[in-house]
């Protein structure tokens, strides 16, 4: 073989054994493209949400929005402890109704872009709340992007946004499916399904304005069950969503 194409060959060799090394230690896969955040707060102990919660496995499934499910507490007097939920949720849910002003805390509620909120289980309604809140959304908007990389997480926000000057960084982590026998309660007998349940709603960060990048030990973060996560770019607790990303592996 000529001395000069054996050279070449192993050279381009090498460029490619490199480029899927990295490949491997690092998982670029969080997604800095504008997508309408979707928020379903619902319960086990309410009768009215397996409707939405088997929505949310077809939600989960559209590239033009991130969906999370929130579980509740305040049904359980009902008769049985929601598996799932978390205070933190339900308080949550009740500081958007604070801040929208309008008072309304319900199961299945959809709040979308953390602007507007609607029944979770009318795909028709949560389409149009999504056309309805886009506008101002895409005009705040920020980047965001999260890239698993060894042992740790990176979050990268850009810069500007309607003038926005700070907003609180969201880390959620998020378990894909689950699976729950209810055997007491409204939906005692049931076995109900679940996609994207949040597991932990953490702030990590406060963003300025200015483009930063911040990065978590991946260890830090790690929750039982958690399969992926989001981070979400938002004002205080329950104002506006100014952006958002999906890990789909953590």
């Amino acid at each position: 073989m000529n001395p000069r194409l054996l050279i070449a060959l192993l050279a381009l060799a090498s460029a490619v054994c490199g480029s899927s090394a990295w490949a491997q230690s690092s998982t670029p896969v969080g997604d800095g493209g504008i997508k309408a955040v979707l928020e379903l707060y619902t319960s086990q102990g309410c009768s009215s949400c397996p409707p939405a919660d088997l929505l949310m496995h077809k939600l989960v499934q559209r590239k033009d929005v991130i969906a999370l499910t929130l579980p509740v507490d305040y049904w359980d007097y009902l008769g049985w402890k929601d598996t799932l939920a978390s205070s933190t949720f339900s308080e949550r849910q009740k500081a958007y109704a604070k801040k929208r002003g309008d008072g309304a805390i319900y199961t299945p509620q959809m709040v979308v872009n953390g602007a507007a909120h609607v029944n979770g289980a009318k795909l028709n309604d949560i389409d149009e709340a999504i056309a309805a809140t886009m506008g101002k959304f895409k005009i705040r908007h920020v980047s965001l992007q999260i890239v698993a990389e060894q042992d740790k997480l990176a979050i990268t926000v850009g810069s500007g946004g309607d003038g926005a000057s700070s907003a609180t960084i969201w880390l959620a982590t998020v378990q894909r499916n689950v699976e729950v026998v209810v055997r007491k309660g409204e939906n005692s007998g049931r076995t109900l399904t679940y996609a994207n349940v949040v597991r932990e709603l953490t702030p990590v960060g406060m963003w300025s304005g200015k483009a930063e990048t911040i990065h978590l030990e991946r260890q830090s973060v790690m929750r039982s069950g958690a399969d992926s996560c989001a981070v979400i770019l938002q004002h205080g607790r329950a104002g506006p969503i100014l952006g958002a990303a999906w890990l789909p592996q953590l």
